[in-house]
């Protein structure tokens, strides 16, 4: 998993360095001035906290692309799913309906798997097995969702603290000149609010890709928790329990 996550890592700091180049290209082309305004005030920050900014963007991306293309991997057909278990169960081969639902990836096949292994103990075996494992499967659809809400949080954060401590210096340098010019402080105090920018656009892209792994979350779940309700009525209705 770490290897997996550093080449997710490698990827998305390809594809953002890749995106940022033509990003750069069409911005030239169009408005010169403004691609390099934008370039001139990533270079004014302190290259401490805007490190640190970019590191937080580098590796949420890596933790969202991995949750996407995990959860897209997941993502299962259940109606055809139900409907090739069905079709196994009227014949009463519940042998064959676990088969189905071995070889169809995606956690609403595992957790049919699990309900029909318990079939022989009664529907309340079922129903238990169904629960239980259905809250393993919520736990690795989730798995990684801390981190990103942890990048989310520190980058805005980082760039608060970048912003605080650039105050701090242009306070000291009022101190030693001992004189309140706008020219004393003016730049100090742009080049800390930079920070601060920075944060909140990386903090800005970071939720956008966690809102839509967490609706792709609820999709699978609730997809998930439709086919173990249908799995349920199914083998009542074809006298599985007897």
């Amino acid at each position: 998993m770490r290897k997996f996550l550093f080449f997710i890592a490698v990827f998305s700091v390809a594809s953002f360095t890749g995106a940022v180049e033509s990003f750069a290209q069409e911005a030239e082309k169009t408005s010169p001035q403004g691609f390099q305004l934008l370039k001139q005030y990533f270079i004014q920050g302190d290259w401490k906290f805007m490190s640190l900014v970019l590191i937080c963007l580098i590796l949420g991306l890596a933790f969202c692309i991995e949750r996407i293309i995990t959860l897209n991997l997941a993502t299962t057909n259940t109606d055809k799913l139900l409907s090739e278990v069905d079709d196994r169960l009227s014949a009463g081969d519940v042998e064959g309906a676990m088969e189905v639902c071995k070889s169809t990836p995606g956690p609403a096949a595992d957790v049919m798997y699990e309900g029909l292994r318990a079939a022989g103990n009664g529907p309340d075996a079922v129903e238990k097995a169904i629960v239980s494992y259905g809250a393993v499967q919520m736990g690795l659809l989730e798995k990684g969702l801390v981190w990103i809400s942890l990048f989310i949080a520190i980058a805005p954060m980082l760039g608060f603290l970048g912003t605080v401590i650039g105050m701090i210096i242009a306070f000291d340098k009022i101190e030693a000149v001992g004189d309140l010019s706008p020219s004393v402080v003016a730049g100090g105090i742009k080049v800390a609010l930079l920070t601060t920018v920075f944060g909140l656009i990386v903090a800005i892209i970071l939720q956008i890709f966690y809102n839509y792994i967490v609706s792709k979350i609820d999709s699978i779940v609730n997809k998930m928790e439709d086919s173990s309700i249908g799995l349920v009525e199914m083998m009542a209705r074809h006298g599985i329990f007897r």
